[in-house]
């Protein structure tokens, strides 16, 4: 991931003696061909403050020594504040062949970590023109707040510290407080601990610690990019894009410094291909300290590796903030120094933090593919293509494969730093999701999916509607790369919706439709649903047979008349369902035309039903009906007949009669009766005449006694004046007839 300068540039800004607070060396241990060192550096304190003071970055260094006495135990010296870390060494030609670790203690606990390996297969300066004053460095590592450091640098075999390059030193970044965010946020006061080390100690000048000789300090060597000659110094104007361009976090946002990067950017002639990059460090940052990391990053490149600028042209955070990295304008094609060997006619992306075994989050993917698709369609280049970059450098990469200064090789669009460095960066997990930026960048959007329709009723395979219905849909693609979603009516764009939205209303005419969603990519490529039938309908439905009821066989209370409720309901296109509102509730099928229910007699009772379509329209009928008792007592009497006592007969008491051809007579005007009796082992039967014509005979007998049983029903069409007899028939050996009267609806 190591990034590098351009070719042409003066890209080395060496520590000043104002920058720079020299480290007391705690101790120096040496062994199996290692050397540790762990030291104290001064720095100024914090300010325990609500609002903080503004404080620039800075890079404080620790001479890593050597002897030959073998490996000792490290005592424990606190140091400054400092948030980042890395190694360098004399000559940024060589390379590490060896391991680098670090042990840091966290500033607010005390808590010292683990060892960590610090990414040492940084990208080589093979330029013949630099300078023997530039460094070669381990990636940066991200610690967060400390105050206390632990280095031990192992050559690869294990056993000499001779392979190791000279002048290696530990280097520690304080990113500084710099934005007004980080000025109003709340600093906690230093231990008092931390007084004897605050102030920085003078400006000596330090010796390399292998060679005696000063530091170097004079400006170095920059990174090959292709054979293409550099481009004009002046500034380019910027190209449209074939998609809009990210919001990016300026410069001056971040709190870059500056004075540390004076020399004017160089550009390449045009974007032809991305490469993605991880910083490595912690993934538990917060997203608030991402400015932070930036600084760090940038302070890093130039007052450690000694470059000209912060080696990536955009950084990406975890919540998916875009910062812009190296200066020049991040609609122009600067000139960067991210992958050795091909950075001319590239640009180059890093995503802040470490993704060798943890996949970067989907806001990181997301933006990474809005910055490639913006730089890419400034220059007509599709994400998802291939293109053929010219190699600056004669090297191998991650895989193996080989590259020849001056030939031109195929690339993916958006390739890693591994596909032409041999380095790990971006990390595994990282690398594996280049697939899904590119689709990202190029589109169309994925995983459309029509999820739900409102306003409307699924009846079949159609959705009813009587106005309005609003789809609701979901994409896996963020919205920040969707230009807009339209509903389709017909196929024709009916309601156009932002590309965060998941849902728009639209109103089709009357009759059958067609309903989809289309979302278009920021690319212009579009994705369509399948469409679904949409039928409007306005015409209420209909009762052909108006809600009646009817008396029904049952046992009678004075309070609960069993009858039939009856109806029926129709739709010209989707009968959905019949409710019954009064005086109950029940809901029926569109296919039900009556229900068994209960009424009370005596009193009117209203029977309230509504009918409802596919499509929601609804019509309502609530006739009324008065169910009516009439007693034993209320009929015309004939023959022989006695009275009964009992609190199971209706009012409590009844008429009963074993005389042959006995008979009682009621008159009422109705539409539907209904003779209640008593029924038993002994009871005989009667003949039952409806408007003086015999209709049935009823036999009355029964294995248990069961009283007030409504035991024979007439319904006529409608309400007329009627006349009920009942004739006892004289059964032999089981004359008699008890009735409890006769009940009528009105």
């Amino acid at each position: 991931m190591r990034p590098r300068p351009p070719r042409t540039s003066r890209a080395y800004r060496p520590l000043s003696l104002k920058r720079r607070a020299w480290l007391t060396l705690g101790a120096v241990v040496i062994g199996g061909g290692g050397l540790a060192t762990y030291a104290a550096a001064g720095q100024p304190a914090t300010p325990g403050a609500e609002t903080r003071a503004k404080r620039p970055v800075k890079v404080y260094d620790f001479a890593l020594k050597a002897d030959g006495a073998g490996r000792r135990e490290l005592p424990r010296t606190e140091t400054g504040t400092f948030s980042m870390l890395g190694v360098s060494w004399t000559g940024a030609t060589k390379q590490l062949n060896g391991t680098a670790q670090v042990r840091t203690r966290a500033a607010a606990t005390g808590t010292w970590s683990a060892w960590r390996d610090l990414e040492a297969d940084a990208d080589p300066l093979r330029d013949p023109a630099a300078g023997a004053e530039a460094r070669g460095a381990s990636e940066p590592l991200w610690v967060g707040p400390s105050d206390g450091v632990q280095v031990q640098v192992v050559h690869e075999d294990g056993t000499t510290s001779a392979g190791l390059p000279t002048g290696l030193r530990v280097d520690l970044v304080d990113p500084g407080i710099a934005t007004a965010a980080e000025t109003r946020a709340t600093a906690a006061p230093r231990p008092a601990a931390f007084a004897a080390d605050e102030t920085p100690s003078p400006d000596p000048t330090p010796s390399d610690p292998d060679t005696g000789a000063p530091t170097p300090d004079d400006p170095g060597p920059s990174d090959p990019g292709t054979s293409t000659p550099s481009p004009s110094a002046s500034t380019p104007t910027p190209p449209a894009s074939t998609v809009p361009a990210p919001p990016v976090t300026a410069r001056a946002d971040w709190g870059a410094d500056e004075s540390i990067s004076p020399e004017e950017p160089e550009y390449n002639t045009g974007v032809k291909a991305v490469f993605v990059h991880h910083s490595t460090g912690s993934n538990t940052y917060a997203c608030a300290d991402s400015a932070s990391l930036v600084r760090g990053v940038h302070a890093y490149h130039v007052l450690v590796n000694g470059w000209k600028d912060i080696g990536y042209n955009f950084l990406v955070d975890k919540c998916g903030t875009i910062f812009e990295g190296r200066k020049g304008g991040t609609g122009l094609p600067v000139l960067g120094a991210h992958t050795y060997g091909w950075n001319r006619d590239s640009t180059g992306v890093a995503v802040l933090g470490e993704h060798t075994a943890t996949p970067a989050s989907d806001a990181a993917l997301a933006s990474i593919a809005r910055i490639a698709a913006w730089k890419l369609g400034q220059y007509g280049a599709e994400p998802t293509g291939t293109v053929q970059l010219t190699a600056g450098a004669t090297q191998k990469n991650f895989t193996g494969r080989s590259f020849t200064t001056g030939q031109s090789y195929p690339f993916e669009r958006i390739s890693a730093h591994r596909d032409g460095f041999n380095t790990e960066c971006p990390g595994g997990s990282l690398y594996a999701q280049l697939p899904a930026i590119r689709t990202l960048a190029a589109g169309p959007v994925q995983g459309l999916k029509l999820a739900s329709l409102t306003g409307a009723a699924l009846s079949g395979s159609t959705y009813w509607t009587k106005g309005a219905v609003t789809p609701r849909w979901s994409a896996t693609t963020p919205a920040a790369l969707i230009k807009k979603y339209e509903v389709l009516v017909d196929g024709k764009s009916a309601a156009t919706a932002a590309g965060s939205a998941t849902s728009a209303t639209v109103t089709p005419g009357a009759g059958s439709h067609t309903v989809a969603v289309r979302a278009v990519h920021q690319s212009g490529l579009t994705v369509t649903t399948a469409a679904v039938k949409v039928a409007t309908d306005t015409t209420a439905p209909t009762f052909p047979t108006a809600p009646t009821i009817a008396l029904r066989t049952g046992t009678v209370e004075t309070a609960a008349v069993p009858v039939v409720l009856g109806w029926k309901a129709a739709d010209a296109q989707a009968l959905k369902s019949v409710e019954l509102l009064s005086p109950t509730t029940a809901a029926f099928g569109p296919t039900v035309t009556s229900s068994a229910r209960t009424a009370k007699s005596g009193s009117a009772g209203v029977w309230s039903m509504r009918a409802t379509d596919a499509a929601g329209n609804t019509r309502t009928a609530s006739p009324s009906f008065t169910p009516v008792i009439l007693q034993e007592t209320s009929a015309v009497k004939s023959g022989t007949w006695s009275t009964r006592s009992s609190s199971s007969y209706l009012g409590g008491k009844s008429y009963s009669s074993g005389t042959k051809n006995a008979s009682l007579t009621w008159t009422f005007t109705g539409r539907s009766a209904s003779w209640v009796v008593s029924r038993a082992a002994e009871s005989g039967k009667a003949d039952v005449y409806v408007d003086g014509k015999k209709v049935t005979t009823v036999d009355l007998k029964s294995s248990t006694t069961r009283y007030r049983q409504a035991i024979w029903t007439k319904t006529w069409s409608g309400s007329a004046k009627h006349t009920v007899k009942i004739v006892v028939s004289g059964t032999g050996g089981r004359p008699t007839v008890t009735t409890d009267g006769l009940v009528y609806v009105k």
